[in-house]
Formats: structure tokens, C-alpha cells, sequence
């Protein structure tokens, strides 16, 4: 064997490279790295300690540890009772501890999908440190019994997400006082998810349902917290009567789905984000004045020097205050960092030539725009192009251009924006639309748009006629650019 092989550090990045070779097929590669470690495992001492943590880092369940188990391992690799095996099999003896737990304190990661063989461990004394070196666990059990998780809540736990909050769970931050991910999916009793929440010391990322007063109050303590994400599959009536004014120092992302506007405002009103660089809100309905609210509220949230990706939109429009339209545009210029702004909110967004101008001049880091309008467009080509000159890195635009409305000469121009690749433009009558002409200013214009799209009800579509068109002129200019080179070359 080489001598660089007994190198430790040379040996530690060759085996990670093998566990880590990319492929379409996950599953055969998958399976194919583990027949290799399993086979450098056993080719000598020098390997096997280091193959056999890596083989074991990653289990998807108890079944390959349970296997480790002289008894049931016949069962468990029997073919005709691969699913069954477990209903008969009485929980593990005392004897058989150690073999269960022979490899337990190599895994590092574990997915845990069923509770089927949950009751095997029933014997295991209640302090048994199953897992001593686990960093992540995902827990996606439903109907959980008492006591299930507590083989699981290592010391060392980094990540940890449940399909559903249990009674396990309620102290987690004092038995695993390293944990800095928790995400609990579903909606659970508010009380008992504060007081899961207020038992984390130094989380950094936190996705869960509405949290009431206290357990905010405590996130706003907690300075390694980076990430909060709410999520509610329905609506959740979460009072937060008790917020003192606090600041979140480090939290650089915010988002909440299907929460209140009103209780979403609270906190803006509340709380100071000095750190927060990216927005993100999904309302079922947003009415006009909800939604001005919320604008206001996030420009003057202390934000302007470092927010960096607003996006917010909403489910279900309504009919109040049909006729006005939203002034988003004009509350964000004070953003200067700005380089996703998305909106999609079932009214009218206020946007001319003249604030597209004064919008850009306010974002020069801008890239990827989404502020589509159903109704007339007031944006022409000139004040597109006027505006893409002060945006060099945007890459995906989606406002409502008059694209009937032809008042720019692409031969004329010297212009090109080279980086915008996505670009969707207000629904317009295709009758009334000079299609040659509009494929002729974005092909000469934008040489990066290979399709464009059109806004019908608010959904983007392809734009089939520019687009075929656009492909002739790409075919066109391919054809000549080809007879070009092949002249050139020709000696005579």
C-alpha cells in the first residue's frame, strides 16, 4: 500500500470524495458507496475505523442497526417478511443491547419515517445514550407515543425536525443544549410550541407555526438567531398583545405563510431588524389596505441599508378599493441594496416610465423583478430600455409593457443588455400586436431572452408567435454568421 494512504488527512478526503460522488441515478449510487466502503472497511485495520464511520454516518431508519442484532437479523433480510418481520418480534434483550448499539455512536444522521420499530427498544434503560454522536435527526412520524423521541435527543443534536410537536419535545433546548435548527411542520398548540421554543438557547434557524408574545420575546434574546420561517397550513388566530420593543440583531430572514397581516404588522412595528436581508410573505387574501400597511411598515423598519429580497403575494384577490392601485414601488426605493423584489397581490401596482427610471436608479443591484399588472400598461419600450441601462446584473423581468406601443428603432440603438434571460410582459390583444416588430427589439436588444412570455389572468404564458418568430431571426443570424466563417476560410 502507498505511503501517503497511512496519512490520516489524505485518507479522510479520499473516502469523503467517495461518498460523496454526484449521479442522476441516487439510488444506485447510493448503493454502489456503500458496497464501497463496506469493502474498504474490510480490506485492512488502516481503513476500517474511517469507512465504517462513514457507512454508518447516514441511516434512514433503525432497520440496518436492528440487523446488527444475531437474532433478528435473519427476519429483517428474509424477503418474504421484509415488511412484517417486526409485528412478532419481542423487544431486545438485555444481552442484545450491545449488539444494537455496536455502531449506534458512528451515526451521524438519521431519518426516522415509521415508528414501526420503535417498540424494540422499549427494554433499553430510560438513560441510554443511544446515539452519542447525532447532529440531525428528522422525525416524520404521525401519532407518536410518549417516550418515542428520547432515544433520539442526543447532547449533540444540531437539527431537529418533527412532523408534528409531542410532549418529547417540550424541553428540547435543555437536553440538547446545541441545537440550532428546529423546524416543526403542522399546526400545533401555541402554548406548548412557546415553551419548546423558549427552551432553546442558541438557535439559529427556526420553522414553525404562529408563536405567541413570550416565545417571540425570547427569539429577539437570542443573538445566533439567523432564520425564522412561520408557516400555518390554515389560519391561525395568534394575539401578540404583550411585544416590548426589542431588536433582532443577527436575523437575516423573515418569512410568514398564511399568518395574519395584522399580527405580521405587529411585530414590524415592534422589533428592529438592523441584520435583515431577505422578506418573504404569503397571504390567502391581502386587501389593498392591509397590504399598504404592510409596505409602509417594511420601509421603515430600519432595513434600508441591508434588505435585500422582498417577496410577498397572495392567494385570493378581493374587490375592495378596486380602482386604486398599490404604491410598493415608491415605499422601496429607500432600499439601495435591493436584488429581488416580487409582488403578486391581485391589484393594481403604480409603475410608468419615469418611477421604472427612478426605481432602477434606486436598485443598481437589482436582478430578478416581478411586478405584473393585469390591467393597461403605461411601461413603453423606450422606458424599458431607458431603465435597463442602469441594471446591468438583472437577469428576470416581469412587468407590464405596452407592447403595442412601438416607439423605439433597434437599428438605431447601440444598446444591449446582455444579462436579463427571463423576461414576461403584460397581457396585451395579440391582434393589436405587431409581432415582427416586437421579435425584432428583443432579439436585438435582449440577445440572452431565448422565449418570451406574456401575463394572461396573471399567469405567465408563452408568447408563441414572438417566440417563433424570435427562433426565425436566431436561425437567420446563425445561417449568416455560418456562410460568414466559411467564406473567410476559403483561400480563393
Amino acid at each position: 500500500m502507498h505511503r501517503a494512504l497511512f496519512v490520516s488527512e489524505i485518507l479522510v478526503e479520499i473516502f469523503v470524495s467517495l461518498n460523496q460522488l454526484p449521479s442522476p441515478t441516487i439510488g444506485w449510487t447510493q448503493s454502489l458507496t456503500r458496497k464501497s466502503l463496506a469493502s474498504l472497511a474490510r480490506t485492512c485495520k488502516t481503513f476500517h475505523e474511517l469507512a465504517m464511520d462513514l457507512l454508518w454516518a447516514d441511516m434512514p431508519g433503525l432497520r440496518p442497526l436492528l440487523g446488527c442484532v444475531t437474532r433478528l437479523n435473519p427476519m429483517i433480510y428474509d424477503p418474504k417478511s421484509k415488511y412484517s418481520w417486526s409485528q412478532h418480534a419481542d423487544p431486545l434483550a438485555e444481552h442484545e443491547f450491545h449488539q444494537f448499539l455496536r455502531h449506534s455512536s458512528r451515526v451521524r444522521n438519521m431519518t426516522i419515517s415509521t415508528n414501526t420499530y420503535i417498540h424494540l427498544l422499549a427494554t433499553l434503560p430510560i438513560e441510554t445514550c443511544v446515539f452519542p454522536g447525532l447532529l440531525s435527526l428528522s422525525w416524520m412520524v404521525q401519532r407518536m407515543n410518549a417516550g418515542d423521541l428520547r432515544f433520539f435527543l442526543s447532547p449533540t443534536l444540531r437539527y431537529c425536525g418533527v412532523s408534528e410537536l409531542h410532549s418529547d419535545l417540550h424541553h428540547i433546548g435543555t437536553r440538547c443544549v446545541a441545537l440550532e435548527e428546529l423546524t416543526v411542520l403542522g399546526d400545533t398548540d401555541t402554548a406548548q410550541l412557546s415553551e419548546t421554543v423558549r427552551s432553546c438557547k442558541v438557535l439559529r434557524r427556526l420553522h414553525c407555526a404562529p408563536l405567541d408574545s413570550t416565545a417571540w420575546m425570547h427569539l429577539s434574546t437570542t443573538p445566533t438567531l439567523i432564520e425564522v420561517k412561520i408557516l400555518a397550513s390554515r389560519n391561525i388566530r395568534c394575539p401578540l398583545d404583550n411585544l416590548d420593543f426589542a431588536t433582532f440583531l443577527n436575523l437575516t430572514t423573515l418569512s410568514f405563510r398564511a399568518m395574519e397581516v395584522a399580527a405580521v404588522l405587529a411585530l414590524i412595528h415592534h422589533f428592529e431588524f438592523p441584520s435583515l436581508k431577505e422578506f418573504e410573505m404569503y397571504a390567502r387574501v391581502l386587501p389593498w389596505a392591509e397590504a399598504e400597511q404592510l409596505f409602509r411598515a417594511l420601509s421603515q423598519c430600519k432595513a434600508s441599508q441591508t434588505l435585500e429580497h422582498i417577496n410577498i403575494s397572495s392567494g385570493n384577490g378581493t374587490q375592495e378599493h378596486s380602482g386604486d392601485s398599490l404604491t410598493a414601488v415608491r415605499q422601496f426605493l429607500c432600499f439601495k441594496q435591493l436584488r429581488t423584489l416580487r409582488i403578486s397581490a391581485h391589484y393594481s401596482i403604480y409603475l410608468d416610465n419615469d418611477l421604472l427610471f427612478e426605481a432602477m436608479t434606486s436598485w443598481p443591484h437589482i436582478r430578478s423583478l416581478s411586478l405584473l399588472d393585469w390591467r393597461l400598461p403605461t411601461i413603453t419600450f423606450r422606458g424599458l430600455f431607458t431603465a435597463l441601462r442602469l441594471c446591468p446584473h438583472l437577469q428576470d423581468l416581469q412587468v407590464s409593457v405596452d407592447v403595442r406601443n412601438i416607439d423605439i428603432e433597434p437599428e438605431a440603438e447601440s444598446f444591449q443588455h446582455t444579462s436579463l434571460r427571463t423576461l414576461v410582459v403584460g397581457s396585451s390583444e395579440l391582434e393589436s400586436v405587431n409581432v415582427e416588430a416586437v421579435a425584432h427589439i428583443i432579439f436585438s436588444m435582449l440577445p440572452a431572452v431565448d422565449q418570451v412570455m406574456r401575463a394572461s389572468g396573471g399567469v405567465p404564458r408563452l408568447w408563441s408567435d414572438v417566440n417563433k418568430r424570435l427562433e426565425f431571426l436566431r436561425n437567420r443570424s446563425s445561417s449568416v454568421a455560418g456562410r460568414c466563417i466559411t467564406g473567410a476560410s476559403d483561400p480563393s
